[in-house]
């Protein structure tokens, strides 16, 4: 049998103070990576093992989507005897993450300052709503933050109310910009031989995260609004109808505009003053869209998505989950993975040397709890 290479965080042990989304969601993907995640719950568990529905067995899919490859020890931390095992893991771990209210664990001794005092090579993250200072007390809902920085504005029909992402957007963006600062911190303490303390928040996330539009206000002023599916800076970027549905038809620059035209028939419109460059076009979306969908009427969806495919134009059916997943499949990306017997998403990153690992399961509550006082007592 052909040993599995250890992947690449392999001998990294992380204590993991989180719960709910943005903090397990880092940490999965840590362990995946190889590290060895310790994942600390109340005695009552993570909030997310109640949210039901969806379920598996009676165990919340959310829960289990987040939570593969850790072991779970339940520790009350006002029991003097657990709280010595959670300060002792601190010491012992190369990261601890945690998203309770800025300075929340202080008087527990596991704000950074205390941990750092004890083990002066810990990489501590911590997750908040909005930062440590005079947004130190709200709490830190994605729904609070898609309202708060403008996202929910940007989403839904011009003349309808604004919308909610279809997921918590900024919980898994604040969890994905964790990750990388505890590899950047992990990186600097492998040159200097110290730790550090590494701060994400929700609100600064989300900012970030809103890249054309954000940028749109601070470098030029312009405050952005809701579109529905259009782009506010490229046509045709949007669902266009066919003659059986819709179909996302997509012309990135001036050739694929010249490959769509070609396709459907229309060339001559490559050479009128209106159409010929991207900003022509989203100047004047309101008359070449109409032009588009008449041509765009006479074949089905799946008849244009393989034509326009096939000349060069990108172009996507609008699927539900199970479409998505059956067309990774088709395409080789092996999209579902079993950790111990549990079905999952696989890890979005492929290493060639060290790949991901999917070990163990979700862990029930305290599944490991006996095992990890024992040697925290050791």
């Amino acid at each position: 049998m052909v040993q599995q290479p250890a992947g690449p965080l392999a001998g990294l042990l992380v204590a993991d103070f989180s719960r709910i989304l943005a903090g397990p969601y880092a940490t999965m993907l840590l362990a995946d990576l190889g590290a060895e995640v310790i994942k600390v719950e109340s005695p009552g568990g993570d909030d997310t093992r109640t949210w039901i529905p969806p379920d598996r067995d009676g165990v919340s899919t959310y829960y289990l989507g987040i939570n593969r490859n850790k072991r779970s020890v339940a520790l009350d931390l006002k029991d003097p005897a657990h709280l010595a095992d959670a300060q002792e893991l601190a010491r012992r771990a190369d990261v601890m993450i945690e998203n309770f209210r800025p300075g929340g664990l202080a008087r527990f001794g596991l704000d950074y300052d205390t941990v750092n005092a004890a083990n002066e090579k810990i990489v501590y993250a911590s997750i908040s709503g909005f930062g440590p200072g005079a947004g130190a007390d709200l709490p830190g809902y994605d729904l609070m933050v898609q309202a708060i920085s403008g996202l929910m504005s940007l989403t839904g029909d011009p003349d309808g109310p604004p919308y909610r992402a279809g997921i918590s957007v900024f919980d898994v963006m604040a969890g994905l910009h964790a990750s990388i600062g505890i590899l950047a911190a992990l990186h600097h303490r492998e040159r200097t031989g110290t730790g550090q303390h590494v701060e994400v928040n929700l609100l600064s996330s989300a900012l970030s995260g809103l890249v054309n539009h954000s940028s749109g206000y601070v470098a030029g002023g312009t405050i952005p609004f809701r579109m529905g599916n259009a782009h506010p800076s490229l046509f045709p970027y949007e669902p266009l109808p066919v003659a059986d549905g819709e179909l996302i038809v997509i012309a990135g620059n001036d050739g694929q505009f010249r490959k769509l035209c070609g396709a459907l028939g229309l060339d001559d419109l490559t050479e009128d003053p209106r159409f010929r460059r991207n900003q022509d076009r989203t100047a004047h979306r309101d008359v070449l869209r109409p032009i588009l969908v008449e041509r765009l009427a006479t074949k089905t969806r799946d008849e244009w998505f393989h034509e326009l495919l096939a000349a060069g134009v990108p172009c996507a059916p609008i699927n539900t989950i199970d479409g998505g997943v059956a067309l990774a499949a088709d395409l080789g990306l092996d999209p579902v993975i079993e950790s111990g017997g549990t079905p999952g998403v696989r890890n979005p990153i492929t290493f060639s040397g060290t790949p991901a690992r999917y070990e163990l399961p979700p862990p029930g509550l305290d599944e490991h709890g006996e095992e990890i006082r024992a040697w925290l007592r050791s």
